[in-house]
């Protein structure tokens, strides 16, 4: 891997992490075309990716800082107190349980399918080619049903346990974090800018979890990688995400979600008649 891939990676990173349009799709065709995966070792490349994460981690601790700050502070100092009076306390603590409990379906199944996230099976374009089309279509219905009024102060813990049900359907390869996230968030009735601020938060914890984990087993082969590489795809990533997370942010405050679907029936269809 060069410099100038890495980066380029990185840059694919940071645009498809937060638009629904599958970060794992677009890297493992950028992977593939400069052949960079090995197929014997499948489980170094989502090593990368995982790692490569940490840049849009980066970039929504910093869009998010006063968000994340309150919401830190506030669960340390009132957090214990609305568990003992749900009713009381103020909304940043009740947000800080609600993005634990929101990110336990994604833990735990994500731990016991492991191996099977690391295998070949998730590089497969047919498998990402199915997901995307068939998560645009899920989309779409969740936009016609969506009453999109609802607003993230007045989530419940029903909402988040459901929302992080639909971000562990982001292991699916080509279903995409944001995506699967936000569709739950408008299935909820959430207003699309909101459900998204939802799913970029909710993807810290998930996100530095896995970032930490596979940093530590890709150790003995992070040489092969390169140092400066990594350094580099997880900069550009970085840089980019928050430009896309503030992209995003706006664009949905009057736009519909269309444009992507119309874009992952798209890109799916051309990759399952290319490798079916």
């Amino acid at each position: 891997m060069s410099i100038f891939e890495a980066t380029i990676l990185g840059i694919i990173q940071g645009l498809s992490e937060f638009l629904p349009i599958s970060s794992t799709a677009h890297l493992t065709i950028a992977g593939k075309f400069f052949g960079l995966i090995n197929p014997d070792y499948p489980e170094r490349w989502t090593a990368f990716i995982a790692v490569t994460q940490f840049g849009t981690l980066f970039s929504v601790l910093y869009y998010f800082s006063k968000d994340i700050f309150s919401i830190s502070k506030n669960f340390f100092t009132d957090g214990f107190s609305f568990l003992k009076n749900p009713k009381s306390g103020l909304k940043e603590a009740r947000l800080g349980w609600y993005l634990i409990l929101g990110t336990l379906p994604i833990a735990t199944v994500g731990l016991y399918f492991k191996k099977i996230i690391e295998g070949n099976l998730t590089k497969d374009f047919f498998v990402i080619g199915c997901a995307l089309i068939i998560l645009a279509i899920v989309l779409f219905l969740a936009e016609k049903i969506s009453t999109h009024t609802r607003k993230i102060e007045n989530a419940n813990w029903i909402d988040a346990l459901l929302i992080g049900i639909g971000q562990m359907f982001a292991l699916i390869p080509g279903a995409s974090r944001s995506g699967t996230t936000l569709t739950a968030g408008l299935f909820l009735g959430f207003a699309r800018s909101d459900a998204a601020r939802f799913s970029f938060l909710l993807s810290l914890p998930a996100v530095l979890a896995s970032g930490m984990l596979e940093l530590y087993q890709m150790k003995n082969f992070i040489s092969e990688i390169g140092i400066a590489n990594i350094f580099a795809s997880i900069a550009s990533s970085a840089i980019v995400g928050y430009f896309a997370i503030d992209f995003l942010i706006k664009y949905l405050k009057t736009h519909t979600t269309y444009i992507f679907i119309i874009y992952r029936i798209a890109l799916g269809a051309i990759l399952i008649f290319l490798f079916k």
